[in-house]
């Protein structure tokens, strides 16, 4: 640092005598008629240009010092390392064709060996690994599932998360200890994603989770809807309500959009990273992602037939729904071209001309019609909630999952939720007046 400071003090010193002699040999040379008045010209912008560059050098020469004296009171321990700049997100590129995008697959990991079942029928589906790589983020060091991941050579990146610490928690939290890894890994590792490999986009997925034929075809084609519509902000191949025989089965090409966040297997963008990392929690980072400051009346879209099933009954949640409902979610099981389809009925505006038209021109039946097989002739149907409580219960008696989230029902959209109900359609919709959710539901 010294010998820095030495040579710009030489610089500086040399720059003032050259320019000093300069002046002299100007002022001092005969001067012909008629230039005199050009000459002082000069030499003021000669003289001018040399007190700037004199107070840039001087400047320099404070920054140094000021540089140095904090590296002597770091290296006496006085001071802590400043931390590097938090490299920014690179730009948007040009709108590209979907066979051009390059979407790769983020799988988070952590102490399940049978990870083995996700990533094969990862690598066996997708139709390009260069288009799709595909990522592994594992968190907790467990051997076996480390051993599992290698075995799969430079077919998959690696990457191990390098905190395995225990995350500091209240006291009242120390049993939910597991929630606060998972957000703490999901940000390290969406991190390595967006910042260091620089994607402009990443499906996410869970290692316990199995996906289908169409899985890539899925992202591909609806990648460049969510660039352009901003009234979204992921793509899910998840439908909560997807049981077997709540889906349509002839449909696999219908999807929807929905309010509320679904996860397992989800797309976002970089610049949803950029907005959302500065923030993100400590824990239980899907349902914040539910929440209204979060969604800002931003939608997914979802489908009819789920591209992704669970088979992680054992995890920090205990199982909890397993047994009720992920374990009867249907996979979709046969190829749907998605990239041949026009999806541009998703987009905000056209969709809701259809869909709540479509919604609110079904006939109206009570929960006892449907319960009793009756009116068997109408094949879409609207059943219609007036509250939480009643909600609930129309929810519970059909075999729909009943839970709330800031006051977004599961797959539902403007309050409607879509599903089939012995054979038909039925819409559990609030009144056509509906005017927002309450978050004070659940």
């Amino acid at each position: 640092m010294l010998k820095k400071s030495s040579l710009v003090l030489w610089g500086a010193a040399l720059f003032i005598a050259w320019n000093g002699l300069l002046l002299l040999f100007l002022w001092t040379r005969p001067t012909p008629q008629g230039e005199g008045d050009r000459l002082t010209a000069e030499v003021i912008r000669l003289a001018q240009d040399a007190e700037t560059e004199l107070e840039r050098q001087k400047s320099l020469l404070r920054q140094i010092h000021r540089y140095s004296d904090a590296w002597g009171r770091r290296r006496g321990g006085k001071l802590p390392p400043k931390a590097p700049p938090r490299p920014s997100l690179p730009p948007p590129p040009p709108p590209t064709q979907p066979s051009a995008v390059v979407l790769p697959v983020l799988v988070l990991a952590c102490d399940r060996s049978t990870v083995r079942r996700c990533l094969d029928k990862l690598l066996r589906y997708r139709p390009s690994a260069q288009r799709f790589p595909v990522i592994v983020s594992q968190d907790c060091g467990h051997a076996e599932t480390a051993r599992v991941i290698a075995s799969y050579g430079d077919a998959v990146t690696h990457l191990r998360h390098p905190d395995l610490a225990d995350v500091p928690v209240p006291p009242e939290h120390r049993k939910f200890q597991g929630y606060y890894k998972i957000a703490r890994h999901y940000r390290w590792a969406l991190g390595q994603v967006f910042r260091v490999f620089r994607h402009r986009a990443a499906v996410v997925v869970e290692d316990d989770l199995e996906v289908a034929p169409d899985f890539f075809e899925y992202f591909q084609a609806t990648f460049p809807l969510l660039l352009a519509d901003r009234s979204l902000w992921c793509v899910s191949a998840w439908n909560d309500n997807g049981k077997e025989q709540m889906v349509d089965a002839g449909r696999a090409d219908l999807l929807y959009r929905t309010d509320f966040f679904p996860g397992l297997g989800w797309l976002l963008l970089a610049e949803l990273w950029e907005e959302l990392e500065p923030k993100w929690p400590r824990a239980f980072w899907d349902d914040w992602m539910r929440q209204p400051e979060q969604r800002r009346e931003r939608s997914c879209v979802r489908p009819e037939i789920s591209r992704t099933m669970t088979f992680g009954r054992k995890g920090v949640s205990h199982g909890q729904f397993f047994d009720q409902y992920l374990k009867f979610i249907k996979l979709n099981d046969r190829f749907v071209p998605f990239t041949q389809l026009d999806l541009s009925y998703l987009k905000k505006e056209e969709y809701e001309r259809f869909f709540l038209a479509e919604v609110y021109a079904a006939p109206e039946v009570r929960v006892e019609e449907l319960q009793g097989n009756r009116r068997r002739e109408l094949a879409t149907v609207r059943l219609q909630y007036s509250g939480r409580d009643s909600f609930k219960a129309f929810a519970k008696a059909l075999g729909l999952m009943d839970d709330l989230k800031s006051g977004v029902p599961r797959a539902g959209y403007r309050g409607i939720v879509s599903f089939v109900y012995r054979g038909r359609r039925v819409y559990l919709a609030p009144p056509a007046d509906w005017t927002g959710y309450d978050p004070t539901w659940s």
